[in-house]
């Protein structure tokens, strides 16, 4: 079965096609700038080869016609009809309460769906444009929903609940959902399949960081809790999101700037964090060069961008009551060595101590990184969410 994996964002889709009999990655790439001048699609070759594909990519629909226009096509292609495509997984960002595992869509689910945009109003649109167009470009195809909220749903109330009053909770359904979850749950059994250990069995920290983070508690194979909260804001201190900050401060800045809610909004999702701080970028890449240059800002974003990773992994270590597997991920967790470094250093109290030599310069690609006598495995393993997705979705359609 082939199965084509859409990931849709705001003015961006993220395809991947997948022979599942063979675990085969037939194509992938990605239309950039939707709606706005200059968008184009960027697609890898099977050589490696970049190809960029410039068009007037107007909406969501317009954007994957093209991509299966590309697919198919003689010079491009890697199928000679659509009617190879089997079913189309979709990354959906939030599920609310509604959905605890990924699903099989049709009219009753988009229905749920579209009850959860005001949780992601920013997101969901996206994702449920692309639901759309796949339902009138190739309507016989069926289509599968994973949600990146769905694997914390195994969450205790007492970790996903705020402490604000509890009507608030029942009316607007205000608690922490979390995010990433494909992610987390991908590279979290990958860990133990890597060191062939039991994954019911053990205790897992899951670092994905890069230019948006998070982290999560696995416990015997469940997230029993996760930074990101109700929105991807919460938490770490990411690429131009703020991560934890005293609510009181919101107001404050409100009234003094005379701003209102979208302003706010605005300034903790898009002009904070390592941006924010640094004043240079939100590419780590950049603020490696700058911090090399001697910048002052860009050292001090750096180092609160791994100071919140180290205390998160401190307390879920806590919540765990201890740890047995780290595992890093994501553009940063996989690439960047020092900031893996920066974390693990002095936690050799709790059982962490890094292997320095192996860590130095390793990107990318799956490693155990832990020293040999260290009683907590730490381990790089890159994500893959989009072949979960196509795994996901081929479970479902057979059952």
């Amino acid at each position: 079965m082939k199965i084509l994996v859409l990931n849709c964002g705001s003015s961006s889709i993220k395809y991947k096609l997948f022979a599942m009999d063979k675990g085969e990655e037939l194509a992938q790439g990605a239309i950039e700038k939707i709606g706005l001048k200059g968008s184009f699609l960027k697609l890898s070759m099977p050589n490696g080869q970049k190809v960029i594909l410039e068009g007037e990519i107007l909406e969501h629909k317009i954007g994957i016609e093209y991509i299966l226009g590309v697919i198919t096509s003689k010079k491009y292609g890697c199928i000679e009809s659509l009617d190879e495509i089997g079913a189309v997984g979709h990354r959906v960002v939030h599920g609310g309460e509604k959905f605890n595992s990924s699903v099989l869509i049709d009219a009753e689910v988009i229905k749920k769906m579209e009850e959860c945009i005001d949780l992601a109003p920013l997101h969901n649109p996206p994702n449920l444009n692309g639901i759309y167009a796949i339902s009138e470009l190739i309507p016989n195809v069926p289509q599968v929903g994973v949600f990146d909220t769905a694997f914390h749903q195994t969450m205790p109330e007492h970790a996903y609940m705020y402490g604000l009053p509890y009507s608030l909770y029942e009316k607007y359904s205000i608690r922490r959902y979390g995010f990433h979850g494909t992610s987390h749950r991908y590279v979290s059994r990958r860990a133990c399949e890597f060191l062939n250990i039991p994954y019911e069995e053990q205790k897992i920290i899951t670092a994905h960081i890069g230019n948006g983070g998070s982290i999560a508690a696995i416990k015997d194979g469940v997230s029993i809790d996760t930074s990101m909260g109700m929105t991807p804001v919460e938490g770490l201190l990411m690429g131009t999101r703020c991560g934890d900050v005293d609510a009181g401060i919101l107001s404050y800045i409100m009234e003094k700037e005379n701003i209102g809610p979208q302003a706010i909004s605005t300034i903790v999702n898009k002009y904070s964090g390592v941006i924010g701080i640094s004043g240079v970028s939100s590419d780590m890449r950049e603020i490696e060069d700058a911090i090399a240059a001697g910048h002052q800002r860009a050292t001090l974003a750096m180092k609160m961008y791994d100071y919140r990773i180290k205390k998160y992994i401190g307390s879920y270590a806590a919540a765990l009551g201890g740890l047995d597997v780290l595992v890093f991920t994501g553009g940063v967790g996989e690439n960047q060595f020092s900031t893996r470094q920066a974390v693990c250093e002095n936690m050799e109290y709790m059982g962490i101590k890094l292997d320095k030599e192996v860590n130095w310069g390793m990107r990318g690609k799956e490693k155990i990184i832990s020293a040999p006598d260290s009683k907590v495995k730490v381990v790089v393993i890159p994500t893959d969410e989009e072949f979960m997705i196509a795994s996901d979705t081929k479970d479902i359609l057979g059952k």
